[in-house]
């Protein structure tokens, strides 16, 4: 069995390859776009807006949860989900930072 060595890399790198690998289902990117539009946290309307399973969608929110763009509150029977904000920004200068690195070499190299 193969087994990936994320220790050889820095904890940012790590962090970075994790959201990446999070955000790589379209359902999760529509589940924070969905929690984004209502700016609410929300229990069931995230399975009545999506066309999967109940338990389909609570595996994908539980991946967004995992890497932590995502909490949940327990409100009696329900988990109402809500965006985490410093996360997510936190992220969103991450990839920015790691695609204009990425494209400054690119040019500078002369490719286009």
């Amino acid at each position: 069995m193969a087994y990936s060595k994320t220790e050889n890399f820095s904890r940012d790198l790590a962090q970075l390859a994790r959201l990446a690998k999070a955000l790589a289902h379209p359902v999760r990117i529509r589940i924070l776009q969905i929690l984004a539009d209502r700016n609410a946290c929300l229990c069931g309307e995230l399975v009545d807006s999506l066309p999967l399973s109940q338990s389909t969608v609570s595996q994908h929110l539980k991946e967004l949860e995992k890497v932590g763009l995502i909490h949940g509150e327990i409100e009696g029977p329900k988990t109402c989900y809500c965006l985490n904000l410093p996360v997510l920004e936190k992220a969103m200068i991450s990839f920015s930072k790691l695609f204009s690195g990425i494209c400054r070499c690119s040019f500078q190299g002369g490719k286009k």
